[in-house]
């Protein structure tokens, strides 16, 4: 178990390495791999700990240097990013509250649960696209719009229009700014500040969800 998460921290950290390795092993095939990934990360409940930004990041990086086709890289990606969230939907639509009663565990933590029914409070549907950028709550929100029963026409669009905007974002950048000398050469740091900047509102939102709390019980 220790020496699986030394290597997927070396993954995650190291992304460009071994997604050249892939492509120069696998070429065109990667696509398959990179569109596993992201569904994996944004359908399942129980993968939260995939990559997500960083691996969009890297994505683009890549086929900034020719290895990767972008315009193909860019629908992969999005369909992935659209489809995962679709069956996190119906998947929360159907069975997410047995789940949440008969599991607790790191996987299925209620906590993270509440956490994305604030963000329901405090952006309405807006959430499923700024959750895109939130690590977890990403997971999460479309699994909690299915729970809440949001019609899923309503859903959809906030689904499409998220996947397209978090794609062509983190895509983009890697694709212009992941080859600069700069930045390659401090790659893995710029992997861990994507990683700790994409943590930032969920973590605010915590603090500032258990001050609001504390003013509560003290008045």
């Amino acid at each position: 178990m220790v020496e699986m998460g030394k290597y997927f921290l070396d993954f995650v950290l190291h992304l460009d390495n071994h997604l050249y390795d892939l492509v120069g092993t696998y070429g065109v095939w990667v696509h398959i791999f990179l569109f596993l990934i992201v569904f994996a990360e944004t359908g399942f409940v129980a993968t939260p700990f995939l990559p997500g930004d960083s691996l969009l990041f890297a994505a683009g990086a890549i086929a900034a240097t020719g290895a990767l086709n972008v315009y193909i890289l860019m629908v992969v990606l999005i369909t992935a990013a659209i489809l995962g969230d679709t069956v996190n939907y119906w998947f929360g639509y159907h069975i997410g509250p047995k789940i949440f009663r008969k599991h607790k565990s790191v996987f299925f933590n209620p906590e993270y649960l509440r956490r994305t029914y604030q963000f329901f409070e405090k952006y309405g549907g807006k959430t499923i696209i700024i959750a895109r950028f939130v690590p977890i709550i990403r997971t999460f929100a479309p699994f909690v719009a299915g729970i809440g029963r949001m019609t899923y026409l309503r859903f959809a669009l906030y689904n499409i229009l998220g996947a397209i905007f978090w794609v062509l974002t983190l895509a983009f950048m890697g694709y212009f700014l992941g080859n600069l000398p700069i930045i390659k050469q401090n790659f893995s740091f710029m992997i861990i500040a994507i990683i700790i900047i994409s943590f930032i509102p969920a973590v605010v939102e915590y603090f500032r969800h258990r001050q609001v709390k504390e003013e509560i019980i003290e008045n």
